[in-house]
């Protein structure tokens, strides 16, 4: 795979994360409300900066990120669909999801390496260890 195809498919990855982070935030539920709404916040708070470091560093190497809904969904690895709202559900989908983000960011150390582009592989390395944290976390608060 192209290093650019493969950032436009993390693109993606990370800008329908964002949408599923913003439902969680409005709608979950719960006695523990509050610490959940914000803790999601934070996250697609978080979320919107590597989007955009990402598409960035698509555009710094020569590329073009992909900037319709219409395109991230066709080239998304998590789903958009879902109707979570509890703690737990939301949880337990964003284990799922990290996983499969961190894992096609793996692939992409490989890809960015072989493209001698050690730059994008610091960020995917990077950012593999900050989802793999959460996944942790996320992990913690479904027990």
């Amino acid at each position: 795979m192209a290093l650019h195809n493969f950032l436009n498919e993390r693109i993606a990855d990370f800008a329908v994360m964002y949408i599923k982070l913003h439902r969680f935030h409005w709608f979950v539920e719960g006695p523990d409300f509050y610490p959940h709404h914000a803790k999601f916040q934070e996250l697609y708070e978080e979320t919107t900066e590597l989007f955009d470091e990402f598409a960035e560093r698509l555009l710094a190497i020569g590329g073009a990120p992909v900037a319709t809904l219409k395109k991230y969904l066709e080239l998304t690895k998590i789903s958009e669909e879902g109707s979570e709202v509890t703690p737990k559900d939301i949880y337990t989908t964003l284990i799922k999801d990290y996983t499969i983000m961190a894992e096609e960011l793996k692939k992409g150390i490989e890809i960015a390496q072989s493209a001698g582009d050690e730059v994008t592989a610091d960020m995917c390395i990077g950012t593999v260890n900050t989802l793999e944290k959460h996944v942790w976390m996320f992990k913690m608060s479904v027990k």
